[in-house]
C-alpha cells in the first residue's frame, strides 16, 4: 500500500532522464520507496537540519546519487526537489 503520493520537479526528472538506462532504473526504484516510508530511519534517508529553515530530507542512492525532498504530511505527499550526483550534492547542501 502506498502511503504518500510522489511528485518530482521537472529539473530532477530531466536529470534522471539524462542518465544511462541502468542508472535511471536504480534511481527510479529507490525514489519509489519514498512513497511507502519517506521518513529517516535507515542509513539512506536523513533530515538535513538547519536552524530557521524548512525540513529538507536527503536520500542516498547507490553511493552515486542524492535526492533532496520535502514531506508534506497533511497532503500525504513527497516532493522530490532535486536529484544530483553525490559530489554535487555536497556542494549544494547549503542551498537547502
Amino acid at each position: 500500500m502506498v502511503a504518500f503520493r510522489l511528485v518530482i520537479k521537472k529539473n530532477a526528472l530531466e536529470f534522471v532522464n539524462a542518465l544511462p538506462s541502468k542508472s535511471q532504473r536504480i534511481v527510479r526504484e529507490k525514489c519509489k520507496t519514498l512513497a511507502n516510508d519517506p521518513f529517516p530511519g535507515d542509513g539512506d534517508r536523513e533530515l538535513i537540519q538547519r536552524k530557521g529553515h524548512e525540513d529538507i530530507y536527503r536520500l542516498h542512492i547507490s553511493r552515486s546519487y542524492t535526492a533532496f525532498y520535502k514531506i508534506y504530511k497533511d497532503e500525504k505527499m513527497v516532493k522530490i526537489l532535486e536529484i544530483t550526483t553525490i559530489e554535487q550534492a555536497h556542494k549544494i547542501y547549503g542551498r537547502f
